[in-house]
Formats: C-alpha cells, structure tokens, sequence
C-alpha cells in the first residue's frame, strides 16, 4: 500500500529527461551551470586532505553553526544561540520534511499557498496531515481573506515560501503586517518560512521572518546554502527556530539523517568568512536582466521578476495549448527546456505561464534567447 499514490515522477525530472533526450538547453531545473567561486574551490582543495570526514555533530559543526548565528545577526539583527536554535540539514528539502514530520499528526491541516513548491504536500502526506491549498492571485500575491478563511481549529502550520519560487514574487512589509494580524486570532498556528532564495532579490530587500518579533517564537526558517552559494550538489540547508521547537526537531532529524555532509559543513564554515552575498546578489540580478534584454523582441510576455533566479514568461501570443504540453513542444521543436507553471497547483491552475531558469552562463541565456526569439 502507498502512502504517496498520487505521486509520480516529478516535473523536474521529467523535463531535464527531456532536454537530454532531444539535446535542449536546459532552462527548466533550478540548478546554475557556471563555475564555483574559486575561493570556495580551493578552500576544499586544502581541506579535503584533514581529518574531517568522519561523522559531524548531529546538529552540525559547532564553527558553521556559530557563522549562521553570526551572519543572522549581522543581516537581521537577530541574535541565535547556535547551540540551540539551529541545525544543518541535508539540503533545505530535508529540512523542511523533518519540521513537518516533527509538528504534525493526523488529521492535522497544513495552509499552503499555490504554485507552491512540490516537496510540501508529499511530506505532509507521509506525516499524516491533510494539505489545504489556497491560491495566490493572479499577480502572485497573497490572498489573505483566502488565507484567512482556510485556517481551522485543526490549523497546525502555514507554510510561506518568500522569495517564491516559482514565481519571483517577494512579500512586502505589509503582506507581513496582515499575516500578523490574522495569526494574532490564532495562537495555535505554526509557521513554516522557506527562505531558501533569501540572499537573491532585487526589486526589494528580503523581508525575513528573522525581523518579525511577532512572528518569531511560533516559525521555523528553512534556508540553503546550495542556492546562496551555487552549490546546489552539496545538499546543504539549515533550520533555525526557537530552542523549544529545534529541541523537537532534533529528534526527528537524528532518526532519519543523524549528521550531514561533515567535508561541506568544514569548507562552508570557512568561506563565510569571505563570501559576499549582496554581490551574488547583484550577480543574478545581471544575469535577470540580460535574460529579460535578449527576450524582450519575443513574443513571450515576461512577469516581474522580484528574486530568486527564476523568470516566468506568459505564451498566450504564441500558443493557445496546455502549458504542459506546450513546455514539451518547446522542447521538441525549439530544444529549449522550461517548467510549466500549472504543476505547481493542486487544481493546475493553467495561466499559460513557464518558469525559465536563468541561473546559466551567458553563452547558454543568449542560445537560449535566440530559440526563443524565433518562435
């Protein structure tokens, strides 16, 4: 019998099987295909030779915890004990079925807002609970009397992904402020905040739950350094949260995973020293706005893009198909690949949107590009 029924093989997997098979540029799976930081690449080199590859804390090396603790207060200005109040993961994903499979029980109700990221509904099957899926409106935003409405007295978490991945879309001040109003009515309720693109935004600063002192005592950050750093590969995330609810995840989490990667947590230890975000910040925001330069004689019709190295584009001048039909045309006949936006609902929701993924040199954006300019 299978917990997971529903579940086939994912979209990810689907279309990059594609793109192999017809030889496609790959603008579909959100994983960069430029070189490393060379600082990073030689901090491994020296460190690869010392004895570090043996089991790590079960919580994570006690110097890449007190770094996340400092950098969080340096960026937020939130203080962390580090020895309490963060773990690393086996990339964020893992993160954040642990927080589920650690709060929620059967029958338990989990808030998510769609086009969600499609890990949370599995993990919150496999744990038991029941998914509520409430839409974002049309421009992506939240609908907070949609929000509002969907909580229950069965109401465990709500899960916010800020920057939004798919979409771009990153939550303003004022989203936060009516967020807050509304859980004020519901002490009850948890939250979730998958802040795994926080270090890429560009229209407006990231908004943390770090910042949100209402917030803080009742929500789990989930963060990653495979996307901060470009090193999707190492499957490194980390969860922070308030010591009595980290207290409960570190039970799940030593059952299921123990420790991670101890060569990753030593390198990443150290290149936080010298590692600037704000400029693999502006980084992605050139290559958002080559991508959107070369596109913009298309007849694809390009969405704000806000964060995370993520560019949705609207097809309806062009095609009048499903878009997951059409992303696979697009890949059979213009061999560039994309991610329709329509498996990202629970109702698949079709708009006519793709997701591209800009997160690419810019030999690749300008192949890509002229395909694209062609249809």
């Amino acid at each position: 019998m299978s917990k997971l029924p529903q579940i086939t093989t994912s979209i990810f997997s689907v279309m990059s099987q594609l793109a192999n098979d017809y030889q496609a540029i790959n603008l579909s799976q959100g994983f960069p295909n430029f070189p490393e930081d060379n600082q990073l690449l030689e901090i491994s080199s020296r460190l690869i030779k010392q004895n570090i590859h043996q089991y790590a804390p079960m919580a994570g090396v006690p110097s890449l915890l007190e770094k996340i603790a400092w950098q969080t207060e340096k960026k937020y200005n939130r203080k962390i004990n580090f020895s309490s109040e963060i773990i690393i993961t086996a990339g964020a994903t893992q993160g954040i079925f642990t927080t589920i499979n650690t709060f929620i029980s059967n029958g338990d109700e989990v808030v998510i807002l769609d086009p969600s990221y499609d890990s949370y509904e599995p993990s919150i099957l496999v744990a038991g609970g029941k998914p509520i899926r409430v839409s974002l409106r049309e421009d992506y935003t939240p609908d907070f009397n949609k929000i509002e409405k969907a909580i229950t007295s069965k109401t465990k978490l709500i899960i916010i992904n800020n920057p939004h991945n798919p979409t771009g879309k990153v939550w303003t001040k004022t989203d936060f402020e009516q967020l807050e109003t509304i859980l004020e009515k519901h002490p009850h309720v948890m939250l979730l905040g998958d802040e795994v693109y926080e270090y890429i935004t560009f229209l407006q600063p990231h908004i943390s739950f770090n910042t949100r002192p209402k917030l803080i005592d009742r929500t789990i950050i989930a963060s990653s350094f495979g996307k901060s750093l470009h090193v999707t590969g190492w499957k490194i995330g980390y969860l922070i949260a308030p010591a009595q609810l980290m207290n409960e995840i570190k039970k799940v989490h030593q059952f299921q995973v123990f420790s991670v990667n101890s060569f990753s947590q030593h390198v990443i230890s150290e290149y936080l020293e010298l590692v600037d975000f704000e400029a693999i910040s502006k980084m992605y925001q050139q290559k958002r706005n080559l991508f959107q330069e070369l596109m913009k004689d298309s007849k694809f019709d390009l969405l704000p893009c806000e964060g995370t190295y993520f560019q949705i584009v609207n097809y309806s001048r062009i095609s009048t198909k499903k878009d997951l039909d059409f992303a696979k045309e697009l890949i059979q006949k213009h061999r560039v690949a994309a991610i329709p936006i329509s498996v990202f609902y629970s109702d698949h929701t079709d708009r006519h949107m793709l997701r591209f993924c800009f997160a690419k040199t810019e030999e690749t954006l300008y192949a890509a590009a002229e395909k694209l300019n062609k249809i």
